[in-house]
């Protein structure tokens, strides 16, 4: 079935809400270069902040009051890029005003927030995408490619290990949104473990169950430190993950183990795919663009303008949410 486009004619024109850190060089310059999407509002609750960026990035409106840029005549789509407390809040604004949203992840602190977010857009039938642009970059979707091939035969197992030490906001008790419970419950696991989770539920489909461990062992901040879970796929494939905050040294490690075969690699690392079977033993290193939303998001306007469909829509975003409250212990 074709799919049916929400755009006939350019340019779509984006607004931000937020524009921080992570749309300096990661995603915002990504809506401006991306051919048929312009840039034309930006929000920060900072005016100053806001004028400053859009100075600086050639944006033309600025605001410190998102429901102007909401509700603007001139912004066609919004992207969210806040922390994920204020997700549900502002994207149930966008939804009610009849406009496609992108969403950062993780969508929100919750299942039952991510729910809401998703339920508001499918009643409005508004495409919702969610930044887990991972699925869009080349780096991974090679290693789609050798798992679609049979590379390591029939895969049984997936194991990743992700160790960080703390950084100095952590040791000098500063505050950090990334581990505040009340906006990221799981610390940094909501920010970090969010990407690899879905990257994973792009190769092996959705999760049936799953269960956890999460624990504060350094005393550092109120969030978890420490995450360890398990979980199976509806296809029989096996995970396993473990997140700990306050390791000696870091470490992004992510193992594919196969009837004939191995597939290693990293999800923030730049580092390379390898390939291990009985018959041969191969490594890639394939970099990631400049601006890493780029593919990301040049694929979001495949979709908006009936291309192809979106690899990261609110549907599967909902589903990381879920297996995220699984491995955290949320009833």
């Amino acid at each position: 079935m074709a799919l049916k486009p929400y755009f006939d004619k350019g340019p779509i024109r984006w607004g931000f809400i937020g524009c921080g850190a992570v749309t300096e060089v990661k995603s915002g310059p990504a809506y401006q270069m991306t051919d048929g999407f312009e840039g034309c509002m930006v929000m920060r609750r900072d005016i100053g902040k806001a004028r400053d960026y859009a100075y600086r990035h050639g944006i033309p409106k600025y605001t410190d009051n998102a429901a102007e840029l909401i509700e603007s005549p001139l912004v066609d789509a919004v992207y969210i890029a806040t922390p994920p407390d204020t997700h549900k809040y502002y994207a149930l604004q966008v939804a009610e005003a009849g406009k496609p949203c992108c969403v950062e992840k993780p969508m929100a602190p919750s299942f039952r927030e991510s729910l809401s977010i998703c339920q508001a857009f499918e009643e409005k039938n508004l495409p919702l995408f969610i930044a887990h642009y991972r699925r869009s970059l080349p780096r991974f979707n090679q290693v789609k490619q050798w798992l679609a091939k049979s590379l390591i035969g029939d895969v049984r197992h997936i194991r990743w290990h992700l160790g960080k030490p703390p950084n100095r906001k952590d040791l000098n008790v500063e505050y950090n949104w990334r581990t505040d419970p009340a906006v990221a419950p799981g610390g940094y696991f909501d920010d970090l473990a969010s990407h690899g989770l879905d990257l994973f539920s792009y190769f092996f489909g959705s999760v049936k169950k799953a269960q956890g461990f999460a624990r504060n062992q350094m005393g550092l901040y109120k969030a978890f430190d420490n995450i360890v879970g398990n979980w199976v796929y509806e296809s029989g494939v096996t995970g396993q993950g473990s997140w700990n905050f306050g390791a000696h040294e870091r470490e992004d490690v992510v193992e594919i183990y196969g009837s004939k075969g191995k597939i290693v690699f990293s999800v923030f690392d730049e580092a390379p795919i390898q390939l291990t079977t009985e018959a041969r033993t191969e490594s890639l290193l394939i970099e990631n663009p400049k601006h890493i939303q780029h593919y990301h998001v040049e694929n979001i306007k495949r979709h908006l303008i009936g291309d192809a469909k979106h690899p990261s829509l609110g549907v599967d975003g909902l589903h990381i949410s879920w297996l995220m409250d699984q491995i955290l212990g949320k009833q």
